[in-house]
């Protein structure tokens, strides 16, 4: 998808990309409760005035959370002691700051804002692309010729590319994660955009993996097949011990977050299949560079 304007203060940035994950976290220590209770999500619904649905949206983070509701359930549970609801209510606050993405919801889906501020609480991303150059390392130029695809309107496709260049922040952040990305030689042979473009992208992608929190490799079709035949796909892992891995699935309509510990397991293998079969990042670098003197 897509990036935006300034982030302000480090705290603010961490919050943003924050309230996501403590949302997720809320709603994991809440559907704890209620099970260890014998609840069922309909009784919980009730006595907050909402649906079984909702409770289902809450537990899984994919809702704000109102205090009155969180309070409201830890009675509930029958959780009364101050030292156990003050964390809880305080997690709830929390996990109500808006991120920085939410003053670009006109042109970014609901279903991937989830994903941005995944990514920017993040400690460690995986990514194997096969299609295109990730967003987080494409040039402004390259970006452009992406998202122009699509036959939005101009001033939509500002404001997707903008929106993408903000998510790259991260990268460059004081937290910033380390980001560890495998693309297919496909997404550097299929041009977006004119030779100059490609030759920025090439260019981009060679400084850029020169960072000490990036590593680039490059699986050559000269492999033959291998370990990412299932496609494209992103794993995301938090410095909360409470948060599991997540696989995030873009589809062009919506996306699979898949969090079940065997099922992540699976990307986890394939990852690391794809780490050792393809050159190493200097080995990449000299394929990026002969590339370039192609183009």
């Amino acid at each position: 998808m897509t990036a935006g304007e300034s982030w302000g203060d480090p705290q603010t940035e961490a919050a943003g990309g924050g309230s996501v994950v403590r949302r997720i976290l809320l709603g994991s220590q809440l559907r704890r409760l209620r099970e260890s209770r014998g609840i069922t999500r309909e009784r919980a619904g009730y006595s907050i005035r909402a649906s079984e649905s909702k409770i289902s949206r809450m537990e899984l983070g994919r809702v704000s959370f109102k205090a009155r509701d969180v309070e409201d359930l830890l009675t509930l549970y029958g959780v009364s002691a101050d030292a156990e609801r003050g964390p809880l209510l305080s997690l709830a606050k929390e996990a109500n700051v808006a991120g920085w993405w939410h003053s670009y919801t006109d042109v970014l889906p609901g279903w991937f804002q989830t994903y941005v501020g995944l990514e920017g609480a993040a400690s460690l991303i995986r990514v194997y692309e096969v299609q295109f150059v990730h967003g987080l390392l494409q040039t402004e130029a390259y970006a452009h010729a992406v998202v122009s695809r699509g036959g939005a309107s101009r001033a939509d496709v500002e404001r997707r590319v903008a929106l993408r260049l903000e998510r790259q922040k991260v990268l460059v952040s004081e937290r910033a994660p380390h980001f560890h990305v495998v693309l297919d030689e496909a997404a550097l042979r299929r041009p977006y955009g004119d030779r100059e473009v490609m030759r920025g992208q090439l260019q981009h992608l060679i400084e850029m993996s020169e960072r000490p929190n990036v590593t680039l490799q490059v699986m050559p079709f000269s492999f033959g097949g291998h370990a990412g035949e299932s496609g494209s796909f992103t794993m995301l892992s938090f410095p909360e011990s409470d948060l599991s891995d997540v696989v995030f699935l873009e589809q062009l309509t919506s996306a699979l977050y898949v969090d079940k510990r065997d099922e992540v397991a699976q990307y986890a293998k394939v990852m690391e299949e794809l780490r050792t079969d393809s050159p190493g990042p200097s080995e990449t670098r000299d394929l990026l560079r002969g590339l370039l003197q192609l183009s």
